[in-house]
């Protein structure tokens, strides 16, 4: 993310915080920004204006808490929270402060998925039916922090969430979780892998499973009525990636080479946006809280 900040012209860099000082410096003599000792120095900066939050999940909470109360508008990785109630005070707060909070899912800013919409609502595949998706990447190491439930680690919350926000790009917002599972690894106690099942208010169902003890894939699927759109790469694809959306119908089996983009250079333009626009700071925190509101749910019923 810092090379992406570092190259947008509408932002200037300009400090770069760790709790080590070594560290510190060797971010800031690569990113050529000052070096802060410790998170709370940074948010006392007066020349400061927005921070990005790539802590661990389990401390967003209340690091994102510190900088709105600090007054700096927030990107904050995702899952922004991992508690829906502190989604809804977060969102709250950046509202009464007039301040912008964003989640950063990239994979929104990447335009093979807006062709996907388009192609979708042009009526390629007619009336959709089905959603699936599959995120899964291979184990992680011992001390890894996906492995550490008190930094709200597992499956669920590190890549479980993309799906899901996927299901809700394709399905729309109402979405119901009909049932879920969850595997849960005894000697980190984290969650290791899942499966949703969620349906839409139009009838359409989701099909979701991710985990962290796979092989790696990163794809969905739309199936309608008429046809079948398919994505691969969908979550990470990089800057240089030429996607390919394969469509099917019962007369035609078409791929699509799209053009490359840059999801991380996007969202930052798009935070930018939310800053500086009062609409989309609402939406943002709309989003926030539908998010945090399904993957609650889903927790539950797994």
């Amino acid at each position: 993310m810092l090379p992406a900040l570092v190259a947008e012209p509408a932002v200037d860099l300009v400090a770069v915080a760790s709790r080590t000082p070594q560290r510190a410096r060797e971010f800031a003599a690569a990113f050529d920004c000052a070096a802060v000792t410790g998170y709370e120095a940074l948010l006392d900066r007066a020349d400061i204006d927005a921070v990005y939050v790539p802590l661990p999940a389990g401390l967003h909470a209340d690091w994102v808490r510190a900088a709105l109360q600090a007054g700096k508008h927030v990107l904050v990785e995702k899952p922004a929270v991992t508690r829906q109630p502190d989604a809804v005070e977060l969102v709250a707060l950046a509202e009464r402060r007039g301040l912008a909070l964003m989640e950063s899912f990239m994979f929104l800013h990447h335009s093979q998925h807006a062709t996907v919409r388009r192609l979708v609502e042009a009526g390629a595949i007619g009336r959709v039916l089905a959603f699936t998706c599959d995120f899964g990447i291979p184990p992680r190491p011992a001390g890894d922090i996906r492995n550490d439930p008190r930094l709200g680690g597992g499956a669920l919350n590190d890549i479980g969430v993309y799906p899901l926000r996927a299901s809700r790009l394709f399905l729309g917002p109402d979405l119901h979780v009909v049932g879920a599972t969850s595997v849960i690894d005894e000697r980190h106690r984290v969650d290791v892998a899942g499966a949703v099942l969620l349906r839409g208010a139009a009838g359409a169902s989701a099909q979701l499973a991710y985990g962290f003890r796979h092989s790696y894939r990163s794809a969905y699927a739309l199936w309608g009525d008429g046809g079948r759109l398919e994505l691969s790469r969908a979550f990470t694809p990089p800057a240089h990636w030429l996607p390919v959306v394969r469509l099917e119908r019962a007369d035609l089996v078409e791929e699509r080479l799209l053009a490359p983009d840059d999801q991380f250079g996007n969202v930052v333009r798009a935070f930018d946006r939310a800053v500086r626009e009062g609409p989309v700071r609402l939406a943002e925190g709309a989003e926030i809280l539908r998010q945090a509101e399904l993957v609650e749910a889903v927790r539950a019923a797994a």
